[in-house]
């Protein structure tokens, strides 16, 4: 972990910095959590339990509804 941080930017550093602080962690904690959020998130990924597919935008539900009252 320690090299994950000296090897972000000085800009970076501080942003995560500011981000750990929000959630109440330490920077060595939020770049844990953020490192196992990836993995978990690419296990999913890789099972096939993606999210579930986006709902219709507005125009396709505005069309929906003209395409049914005619």
């Amino acid at each position: 972990m320690r090299e994950t941080i000296e090897n972000l930017s000085d800009g970076q550093r501080a942003y995560e910095a500011r981000r750990a602080a929000k959630a109440g962690m330490t920077l060595e904690q939020w770049l844990a959590h953020k490192a196992k959020q990836r993995t978990v998130a690419a296990a999913a990924e890789a099972s096939g339990t993606a999210k579930a597919p986006a709902t219709p935008g507005l125009m396709s539900r505005l069309l929906g509804r003209l395409g049914g009252k005619r």
